[in-house]
């Protein structure tokens, strides 16, 4: 370590540079997988605050809730376990304000799903012409009382409470009653919701006609979501190959051009584990000085973003990314410890 350390001090430039390059790499990687995160929750950060195990649906819906429409018949009894979900895709429209692409939610307010969404403010709906929405309302400018109207319908639909964080798809979610899903969907008489969610893991459908499937596999299926995930891990994968080459070069050419500083002290007797200590430590603290570095612009990032920017800091996730450079540089810096190993001083101080 303290070979490390004067090796640095003496080489400040060399090692600035090596630093800020580590910074660049680490925080662009941070910064990618805070976005990934972010545009992952955005899909399903409603579906999350249910709190459920599993989602039935048409079996013929091909795993989309949007396709699927259940009739009473085909649901039979409920327990206080399961749920009825309306979904439909809508437009929210009003004067002096821009239109909103929206995910139209119809719950029943007496089963679990409606008790467990949390406001803001306000409460939630009690008649059809009442609905909750997503804080990303209020940053459209619209405050509890404002009316707005969906699709085609010429309804006013009154703003009475905000939740926060309830996107799906990408999408800001609107919760209302199941009739007011029913009137938007034009279903009939007969259609009661378009899937039943339960938080009983062993909740399974009875009729051939619905199919019951695990809400990790139903959010896999969601359009997007897995080909924006495997997208991301590639992009993160690949930036940290590319630090692992990068960290290897910077430090076996560096390590070449001491070669003649390590024949010096190997003539001189010091052991050859003390000259690879110095240069696997000379790595690692030049990892961890840009690590630190990245770490505070990316809190810097996460206080001065934008709400509507799709990112989110998780400490831990973040924390394992970072983890993963140590490593990628440890393998880096034991690269050029082979050389180290091989000088022969007569060699090196002859030539």
């Amino acid at each position: 370590m303290f070979l490390a350390l004067k090796e640095i001090r003496k080489e400040k430039l060399r090692s600035g540079l090596i630093i800020s390059m580590i910074v660049l790499i680490s925080y662009l990687i941070f910064i990618l997988t805070s976005l990934a995160l972010g545009l992952a929750r955005e899909n399903t950060d409603a579906i999350d605050s249910w709190g459920i195990q599993n989602i039935t649906l048409d079996a013929n819906a091909n795993v989309d809730m949007r396709q699927s429409l259940l009739t009473a018949p085909q649901v039979g009894t409920l327990t206080d376990k399961e749920a009825y979900i309306g979904q439909a895709s809508v437009v929210a429209k009003a004067t002096g304000h821009e239109r909103i692409s929206s995910v139209f939610i119809g719950l029943d307010s007496h089963q679990f799903v409606a008790k467990k969404i949390k406001l803001t403010t306000g409460h939630m709906p009690q008649t059809n012409h009442e609905v909750v929405v997503d804080t990303s309302f209020q940053e459209s400018g619209y405050q509890l009382g404002d009316t707005f109207k969906l699709n085609a319908d010429n309804t006013n639909y009154k703003i009475v409470g905000f939740t926060k964080n309830a996107k799906m798809n990408v999408a800001p979610v609107i919760y209302g009653q199941l009739s007011t899903w029913s009137s938007l969907k034009g279903t009939s008489s007969s259609t009661i919701a378009s899937a039943i969610v339960s938080k009983n893991i062993n909740y399974r459908t009875s009729s051939h006609a619905l199919k019951t499937y695990s809400i990790s596999k139903f959010i896999n299926k969601m359009p997007g979501y897995q080909a924006q995930n495997l997208t991301f891990g590639l992009m993160i994968g690949f930036l940290m190959g590319i630090s692992l080459i990068v960290i290897a070069v910077f430090l076996y050419i560096l390590t070449m051009q001491k070669l003649p500083n390590y024949a010096v002290l190997r003539a001189q007797g010091i052991p050859s584990k003390i000259l690879v200590g110095a240069t696997v430590s000379q790595s690692l603290i030049l990892v961890l000085s840009g690590l630190v570095i990245s770490s505070i612009l990316t809190i810097i990032t996460a206080i001065s973003m934008p709400s509507a920017v799709p990112m989110a800091f998780d400490i831990p996730i973040l924390i394992v990314v970072g983890v993963g450079l140590m490593i990628m540089s440890l393998i880096g810096g034991l690269i050029p410890v082979r050389s180290v190993l091989r000088v022969d001083p007569i060699s090196v101080i002859g030539g």
